[in-house]
């Protein structure tokens, strides 16, 4: 029997595709991992597939670059074709391409490091950053995924949205710092929403504390950009400076950043 069909509802009311689907969650699988290959059995466990048909998607994902494989042919991976979409993404986002200016005169004017990130789901991807010269990562955020209930740019973005629609929880807590419970989290939105930006104090990294400014060409914002700061250089004053350079910042990115009729309206 044809897999066309088999699945679950998918978008517009179409059934999804049972192998289409089965093949974007093994890549988000490893993606996931990281620098963790996987054994073909821990994949076949994972997805609830027979073995020989994951060996099968792995041996044609690999042929065509979308996964990698080691010397003995017993660990997979991430292949290099997932990098070369994702910047296609990146360079073909004209949102993107209208905010990177604005990050580079903001990281100019506050010597620290700028994010631009976007919703997806229940997480942020992060789609650019200006790093500070005094503070660089070893690894780039860019592509990267962080929940959004625990860092500015994702507060900024679930402020914008009906506290309905925020999960139950409990949340993952990646800090002593971050929210854990549905409750601390709405009340942290609404203070968010009184203020007009999001403020994470080292609930996301240890050290750091962020400022996140929603952006309101879409409605609701899917974007938000974000200023990321260690504490240690945090003084009352230098607050004031950023809440005031990102406001200014934000105002230029919606000013001329296109809109809804200037591209095509993905979904």
């Amino acid at each position: 029997m044809s897999e066309t069909g088999a699945g679950r509802p998918g978008t517009g009311g179409v059934r999804e595709v049972k192998s289409a689907a089965r093949t974007v969650e093994l890549l988000e699988l490893l993606a996931a991992r990281g620098d963790r290959p996987a054994r073909l059995q821990e994949l076949a466990d994972a997805l609830g597939v027979p073995r020989s048909s994951m060996y099968a998607l792995l041996q044609t994902l690999i042929s065509r670059g979308w996964v990698r494989t080691d010397v003995t042919g017993s660990l997979y991976g991430i292949g290099i074709h997932a990098l070369l979409t994702g910047t296609s993404y990146l360079d073909s986002d004209p949102r993107v391409r209208a905010v990177r200016p604005y990050l580079d005169e903001a990281s100019q004017a506050l010597g620290e490091t700028i994010h631009m990130g976007r919703l997806d789901g229940r997480d942020v991807a992060y789609l650019a950053t200006r790093e500070s010269h005094e503070y660089l990562r070893t690894i780039s955020r860019v592509g990267r995924r962080l929940p959004a209930h625990v860092g500015a740019l994702g507060k900024a973005l679930l402020a914008e949205r009906p506290d309905d629609r925020l999960p139950e929880g409990p949340y993952e807590a990646l800090t002593p710092n971050s929210h854990t419970t549905r409750d601390s989290l709405v009340a942290d939105l609404a203070e968010v929403r009184a203020r007009g930006y999001a403020i994470d104090r080292e609930e996301g990294v240890l050290g750091i504390v962020g400022f996140g400014f929603a952006l309101h060409y879409d409605s609701p914002a899917q974007d938000a950009v974000s200023c990321s700061v260690p504490v240690a250089r945090l003084t009352p004053d230098h607050e004031q400076r950023i809440v005031a350079v990102m406001r200014e910042i934000r105002s230029k990115i919606e000013a001329t950043a296109p809109g809804a009729g200037g591209a095509p309206s993905w979904r």
